[in-house]
């Protein structure tokens, strides 16, 4: 499905709206404590960083947040949070959003889109990788300390950095099926699984950190996922 149209993507200064996409940011995640504040939205775009929202209707459905960092030695924007109401997700808005940030970086002569998502979260690595055909750059162990929110559930934070050029061509789709791949699985839904069966999600946890992130820190590569949730490496 892709229905974008009477959607509208734009940079946030004004307070107001600011504390709409707060709350928004909230629902999505469930926090006991707000994920940002107005505030720091506020300062983060007069410094120059990025801060923008997706509306339908005069409703804040999505939005993203982002600072000014150095990638791979380029001037880079980092992607620090990026979310959508349940309402809008598998309808092109996400994609729309993050178009709207590759283009808004390469304005500002920035070179790289960096973000980092969890690895064990299937429809965030078929988006990432597929979909936007963004690179896999550094596995990083329990970056952020454990999170008590609604989706995180306290569990070990890995991560994946992605990097997203802001030129060029975008990297080809991958056959499943080449040679001299080996594939890492990751459950079906590891959202679910923390609620229902956290001992069982924290074996995933460190399962895919041993053999992706064993795998990256050895020099391998990922050059895809498949639509089952497994990440194919190139060692």
């Amino acid at each position: 499905m892709n229905d974008t149209e009477g959607v509208d993507i734009r940079v946030l200064e004004d307070p107001a709206d600011l504390q709409r996409l707060v709350t928004m940011f909230n629902q999505v995640w469930g926090s006991i404590t707000p994920l940002v504040g107005v505030e720091l939205l506020r300062a983060i775009g007069h410094a120059g960083g990025y801060t923008s929202a997706a509306f339908q209707d005069d409703q804040v459905v999505g939005g993203s947040l982002g600072f000014l960092a150095r990638h791979a030695g380029d001037p880079a924007l980092h992607s620090h949070i990026t979310g959508l109401l349940p309402g809008v997700r598998q309808t092109g808005v996400g994609r729309a959003m993050k178009l709207h940030q590759q283009r808004w970086a390469r304005e500002q002569g920035l070179d790289w889109v960096t973000w980092t998502f969890d690895p064990l979260v299937r429809r965030n690595a078929w988006f990432n990788l597929h979909v936007l055909r963004a690179e896999v750059h550094e596995y990083l162990p329990d970056f952020y300390g454990p999170i008590d929110d609604a989706v995180n559930h306290r569990d070990e934070s890995d991560r994946l950095l992605m990097a997203w050029a802001t030129s060029g061509e975008p990297r080809a789709p991958l056959d499943a099926a080449g040679p001299g791949l080996t594939a890492v699985p990751t459950p079906e839904d590891i959202i679910v699984l923390r609620r229902i069966d956290p001992e069982a999600a924290t074996g995933w946890r460190h399962r895919v950190r041993n053999e992706l992130g064993g795998a990256l820190a050895a020099g391998a590569s990922v050059v895809g996922v498949t639509r089952t949730g497994d990440y194919l490496v190139r060692r």
